[in-house]
């Protein structure tokens, strides 16, 4: 009573009937780590800022939109040595599309998968911006690692996601794998969070001994904190971008040179009034439109009557839009857990679930693959994405990297544990300066029982 009684009277205590409970706390709020359009919000630089984000639009105000990625068309011989992958057979030409370094990022379309698949609160760490031109082909790990150690002081993040790191392909992916590295010490040392990690090269097939990308990356990941992080395989060929977004503006000067070629070439057998008539247009693709001309200036314009007028124009097209649409599984596996979470709680598996805004995977595994992607002799599991037949895409996994482990095998129990502890430690701070008697022992007691038992009813 804090009135002290100084006169006769009637005195009134308020005494709480229920005592403190313990609340669970989030679960499911992934941190995105990587470079993106700008970083700035009404003059505000948010760059190598931990921002939170809790929808696509606001993840656009703060950071815009998607790279503009730019790739080379090139026709080669298939019995060259090092003859690169075939993407597209035109005209009895081989042609091959490659990304022109410093234009390709994953960032945004990740975000936008994580949306699509049940997301909703993020946080997002910009450490560069490809909209002002300021990220070098031959970026570093260094601002993932500066990013990671920002997240150090953050609370709410649960899971770690860096798509971009499938940017560092040379060297044998030392980069991407050092970084992954780091990023399971920083779950396991932070002991909140944990880390879903991508494949290198995770869109290639298993079946190539010396290519392998799974041996690949259980060679590389090292054995600590196995248990706070969780893999997948293979990536994801998604429906993010659609065929409106993409013209050929997407074409390096060099990829349009052999566009126009192709063009060309493809309208020869047709009639000279034809012909007259489709080469103004192809000419169009680089050169100046002379005043008074019929055709459009308009890149959409021009794009669009290029579509719908030329077979080469509209297979080109496609082909990028499909390597464009090939994106890790991360982003999609962050969106699942909140998915998943939100339904039903943290500690159901988040395995045999619909992976949404997507055609299927990039590579089909069979049953013997995922045996081997499940259960391997040495550890170090990695979910397998599959496809189904009337069932779609779905997610056939939900293994940590532990798989050895008979405690931590599975993600659903290494997040549920978190939240437990999470949860727990936030609630007894209320009782830190309280006298050290059964009272308050008792007290604690019966909140983290009162705790257990609420989750026992709810089924975990």
């Amino acid at each position: 009573m804090n009135d002290e009684m100084k006169t006769p009277s009637r005195y009134t205590e308020e005494k709480n009937t229920f005592p403190n409970a313990v609340v669970s706390v989030a679960t499911a709020i992934p941190a995105f780590i990587g470079y993106t359009q700008h970083a700035t919000f009404k003059g505000t630089s948010l760059l190598n800022k931990p921002t939170r984000v809790d929808s696509l639009l606001a993840f656009e105000n703060f950071f815009g939109t998607g790279a503009h990625t730019i790739y080379d068309l090139a026709a080669f011989d298939p019995d060259q040595e090092d003859a690169p992958t075939t993407d597209l057979m035109i005209l009895d030409k081989y042609l091959s599309l490659t990304p022109k370094p410093g234009t390709l990022f994953y960032m945004y379309e990740s975000v936008k998968l994580f949306y699509q698949n049940g997301g909703s609160t993020c946080y997002v760490v910009a450490i560069g911006t490809y909209g002002g031109e300021t990220v070098k082909p031959d970026f570093s790990v260094n601002p993932f690692l500066q990013g990671l150690r920002l997240l150090e002081k953050e609370v709410e993040p649960t899971m770690i996601v860096i798509p971009d790191a499938m940017l560092f392909t040379d060297d044998d992916g030392a980069n991407c794998y050092s970084l992954q590295r780091k990023m399971l010490s920083h779950c396991g040392i932070q002991k909140s969070r944990v880390a879903i990690l991508d494949i290198l090269n995770g869109y290639k097939s298993m079946d190539v001994p010396t290519h392998n990308p799974i041996n690949r990356f259980r060679d590389a990941v090292s054995s600590d904190f196995l248990s706070y992080g969780a893999a997948y395989y293979p990536w994801l060929q998604t429906t993010v971008i659609q065929p409106t977004e993409l013209s050929f503006k997407n074409l390096s000067e060099a990829g349009i040179t052999v566009l126009q070629e192709l063009l060309t070439e493809s309208i020869a057998d047709l009639k000279e009034k034809e012909i007259e008539v489709m080469t103004p247009y192809i000419n169009a693709l680089t050169s100046e439109i002379e005043e008074g001309s019929d055709i459009s200036s308009d890149a959409n314009t021009l794009n669009y009557i290029m579509n719908n007028t030329f077979a080469v124009y509209k297979s080109i097209m496609l082909a990028i839009l499909e390597k464009k649409n090939l994106l890790p599984t991360s982003g999609a596996i962050a969106g699942i857990f909140t998915r998943v979470d939100n339904e039903q709680g943290v500690w159901k598996a988040p395995a045999n679930v619909a992976v949404n805004s997507t055609v299927g995977p990039a590579v089909h595994i069979d049953h013997d693959q995922q045996q081997d992607l499940n259960a391997p002799y040495l550890g170090k599991a990695v979910c397998a994405i599959r496809a189904f037949i009337d069932l779609g895409t779905l997610v056939w996994g939900a293994r940590t990297l532990d798989a050895n482990s008979l405690d931590w095998k599975y993600i659903n129990v290494r997040r549920t544990i978190i939240m437990i502890e999470q949860s727990v430690k936030f609630s007894i701070k209320a009782y830190i300066f309280e006298p050290n008697v059964k009272e308050t022992w008792v007290a604690v007691e019966s909140m983290i029982s009162r705790f257990f038992t609420d989750l026992w009813k709810k089924e975990a």
